[in-house]
C-alpha cells in the first residue's frame, strides 16, 4: 500500500507543491512549523530510514533539497533554513526544511500554524517561482 506521501507525490491526493523533478517531489507541510516549512521526499522509494536508501537515491534527495533550500530562503524571508530529518510521523523519508528566525522556530514540540488554504498557496507559488529561477 502506498505512503500517503507517495499518493500526494502522485497527485492523487492534493497538496501545495514547491518543487519537482522526475525522483523527487517537495511540498509545504500542511502543519507547518513556520510559513514555508517544507517536506522534500523520493518520489518511487518507501524507505522509512533516510540512511537506508540507496546511496544515489540518498545524494539526489541532498541536491534537490538543498535546491528546493535555496528557492525558500529567496522567497521566505528567514535568517536560515533549518534541516530535520525525524522519519516518525510518516513511514516515508522526507527531509524538514524550516524558514528560521532562531533556533526555536526549530522546535518539533510546539504548537503547529494552521496558515488558510490561500496563504499556503501563496506561499508555495512563491517557492515554486524562485525554483524555476535555478
Amino acid at each position: 500500500m502506498a505512503t500517503i506521501f507517495t499518493r500526494i507525490a502522485a497527485g492523487e491526493i492534493p497538496s501545495f507543491k514547491v518543487a519537482e523533478d522526475e525522483n523527487y517531489y517537495a511540498f509545504l507541510d500542511i502543519a507547518p512549523l513556520a510559513e514555508g516549512h517544507t517536506l522534500v521526499i523520493p518520489k518511487k522509494v518507501e524507505n522509512d530510514y533516510i540512511f537506508a536508501l540507496d546511496p544515489d537515491v540518498y545524494q539526489g534527495l541532498w541536491a534537490f533539497a538543498r535546491k528546493v533550500a535555496v528557492a525558500l530562503k529567496a522567497a521566505v524571508p528567514c535568517k536560515r533554513v533549518g534541516v530535520a530529518v525525524l522519519g516518525m510521523e510518516v513511514p516515508h523519508t522526507h527531509i524538514h526544511l524550516v524558514p528560521l528566525q532562531s533556533e526555536k522556530d526549530m522546535d518539533f514540540r510546539k504548537e503547529k500554524l494552521s496558515p488558510a488554504p490561500e496563504r499556503m498557496k501563496e506561499i508555495a507559488d512563491a517557492i515554486l517561482a524562485e525554483y524555476e529561477k535555478l
